[in-house]
């Protein structure tokens, strides 16, 4: 259950709001400082909005908009100023943020990042989307894994961004970590509607793990994003699912102390513990051995797919961006600017 949306907050949980944010149009760098000040607002809208709320989740594309423009000029950095006004916005309402930026990245493409900031204005989190949806994303690859942070009352967050969650070992990483609430961003429009649904019903359960996902909503005059923010519970159940209004605020309290307790107690379907553990019944501690051939292909950079050589799509020219040159880069874990 959810608490009536969180109005009836109990001592352990973390009351989640999930901001359905009207899609914007951003071009210039008036633009941005507008949009800048608009999800400034929204913080305190989401405050006034629910007293008991714990964290305000933005979506992916939340600032910059659908355009996939990778101006310069528009780009973030970490130490700019729309994250500094993210950050004094958590201050000012006694609230943790999720919020979205495309970052400025010397080396090559943006990076689409996503940072959780705390109720001090100090950033918590920092993630690079690891999988750009290709065809049609320009970012450069995520370099810094998947990083965990200690949230609200004890909690413990993730953060992955859109496509990310189509990839169920994103999700598995995560819960390996530690999270107990996975949040994911997006921007997706209504082609994606069914795969969201069972994506993030999936990664909840399947890792005993709330997820806690949200999109852009409504129209920029060129495209629709879907809204439909939801929050699951570790058992696969939605909690609460929004609907297409844009700069609906959709709440729900959550458990992370019910999320640990199942990850002890559960023997049936505890399946983030059991996926290395198999066949405990039959064998002292489980087979603790990996059987997937892909992932052992990956570790040795030998991935490929059977029908590899049919692939059609594997760079972004069909949407009008050049073939790239560069090769990937490897970790590099930026310097992080100091608390406000």
């Amino acid at each position: 259950m959810s608490g009536l949306g969180g109005l009836n907050k109990t001592p352990n949980g973390v009351v989640l709001g999930m901001v359905q944010a009207q899609l914007p149009n951003v071009v210039t760098p008036d633009d941005l400082a507008a949009q800048t000040q608009r999800i400034v607002d929204m913080v305190a809208k989401a405050r006034r909005n629910m007293p008991t709320m714990d964290l305000v989740v933005f979506p992916e594309y939340s600032l910059h908009g659908l355009s996939m423009d990778t101006n310069p000029d528009i780009m973030c950095r970490l130490d700019g100023p729309e994250v500094a006004a993210f950050r004094q916005a958590c201050i000012d309402n006694a609230i943790w943020g999720c919020f979205s930026i495309m970052e400025f990245n010397p080396k090559g493409n943006p990076y689409n990042s996503g940072l959780i900031i705390d109720d001090q204005g100090e950033l918590k989190l920092y993630y690079r989307k690891l999988h750009p949806w290709v065809p049609v994303e320009p970012w450069e690859p995520g370099n810094i894994g998947i990083p965990v942070c200690e949230g609200p009352n004890g909690s413990t967050l993730a953060l992955i961004i859109c496509h990310d969650g189509m990839f169920p070992e994103m999700a598995r990483e995560c819960a390996y970590k530690g999270a107990e609430i996975m949040i994911r961003t997006a921007g997706y429009t209504a082609p994606i509607r069914h795969s969201w649904r069972v994506t993030n019903q999936a990664n909840a359960f399947s890792n005993l793990m709330v997820t806690a996902s949200v999109c852009m909503c409504g129209t920029d005059g060129t495209f629709d994003s879907m809204g439909e923010g939801m929050i699951v519970n570790f058992d696969g159940e939605p909690l609460v699912m929004g609907s297409h209004r844009p700069d609906e605020i959709i709440t729900a309290e959550v458990r992370p102390d019910l999320v640990r307790e199942a990850r002890k107690y559960w023997g049936v379907e505890n399946n983030i513990y059991q996926f290395g553990h198999r066949g405990y019944v039959a064998v002292k501690g489980g087979a603790q051995d990996c059987p997937y051939t892909y992932m052992k292909d990956m570790v040795d950079g030998n991935y490929r797919l059977p029908w590899e050589e049919d692939v059609v799509h594997t760079d972004g020219t069909s949407c009008g961006f050049d073939a790239p040159t560069r090769d990937y880069q490897g970790e590099e874990m930026p310097t992080l600017p100091s608390q406000v």
